[in-house]
């Protein structure tokens, strides 16, 4: 007879549906998802899902390769720091900043490792288009990132054709970082979708590292990224994206999205949040996200707005994307 091990035999973990899409009437699709909220004190209020497995954070993990950055000895604050820990939409402002940190090297846009692209944000890739741009590798989202760990590099020493090798100086003090600041050992790592190397963490140690990154005394690495993040939030995103509404409207607030539905919050007093939708379906952010910030008991009208995500039948709206728990 043969036997069967009980990890065989486990039932496989189902994720709660975390959004539903709603069309005239009729529950149509789900997004699961775990969430995980961290208290003011740092312990779980909540928890959804498996918050202890690891995932990709995606661009969540931006605040911690800007603090290896600074901890590296790269001199950036305001403007420059916020575009090293950016998503940026691609907008002019944006694209001109990155061309300014590559010529304060000596560096050019052939440097860049990250791959050509258009803007993220889709009001300003049809302007973009309009005026005849292609794409180009100043213009790819993670481009102020790659620009600040190209600089660290000349400054350090380190090579810059191998920067994005998982075996580098740089990526090797980002691991550090981001250990120190989730409490748990990176569990893989992976390549993103810019070229960088990953790390995975759990939601757990992703809302942890974000609480660190809001709590660390002044002066520190993590609480310099913190707050030029939080004074320029548009160059962490664009003019309208809902972390820049976010960060501008609710006082002290960090707030991270990354590839693939996951999503990283912090305020000063401790509280944070992070989740992770299983489909990678970025429709469903913004109801889940404000639903999580009603539970953790914050109050502000941009949440609203953050949270609002109609469905379309012709010109007209006949349903929503709504928060299912």
């Amino acid at each position: 007879m043969t036997s069967t091990s009980a990890e065989s035999t486990a039932a496989p973990v189902i994720s709660p549906v975390l959004a539903e899409v709603v069309r005239s009437g009729f529950v149509e699709g789900r997004h699961r998802g775990s969430l995980v909220l961290l208290a003011a004190d740092g312990g779980v209020e909540l928890a959804m899902g498996d918050v202890g497995a690891p995932v990709f954070p995606r661009s969540a993990n931006k605040p911690m390769q800007a603090a290896a950055v600074l901890r590296a000895g790269l001199d950036l604050s305001g403007e420059r720091l916020a575009l090293t820990a950016a998503s940026h939409s691609g907008e002019t402002f944006h694209r001109d900043l990155v061309q300014k940190m590559l010529a304060e090297r000596g560096l050019t846009a052939a440097d860049l490792q990250c791959p050509p692209d258009l803007p993220l944000d889709a009001v300003e890739a049809e302007t973009y288009l309009a005026a005849g741009a292609v794409r180009d590798r100043v213009t790819m989202n993670c481009s102020g990132k790659h620009a600040s760990m190209l600089a660290v590099c000349e400054l350090n020493g380190w090579p810059t054709d191998s920067y994005l090798d998982p075996r580098h100086p740089l990526q090797q003090l980002i691991l550090q970082v981001v250990e120190e600041a989730a409490g748990e050992k990176v569990a893989a790592v992976g390549t993103d979708g810019c070229g960088a190397p990953l790390m995975a963490i759990s939601l757990t140690g992703l809302a942890r590292a974000f609480r660190h990154f809001v709590t660390a005394p002044e002066g520190t690495a993590e609480r310099r990224v913190a707050d030029a993040m939080r004074a320029h939030p548009e160059y962490v995103a664009g003019t309208r994206r809902p972390d820049t509404w976010l960060m501008r409207e609710i006082p002290g607030a960090l707030s991270k999205m990354g590839a693939e539905a996951v999503q990283a919050f912090a305020l000063p007093d401790g509280r944070a949040l992070a989740f992770k939708v299983d489909d990678g379906g970025i429709r469903a952010l913004g109801p889940v996200l404000a639903r999580a910030l009603h539970l953790a008991g914050v109050e502000a009208d941009v949440i609203a707005r953050v949270g609002r995500a109609p469905l379309l039948g012709g010109a007209a709206e006949v349903g929503e994307i709504r928060a299912a728990f």
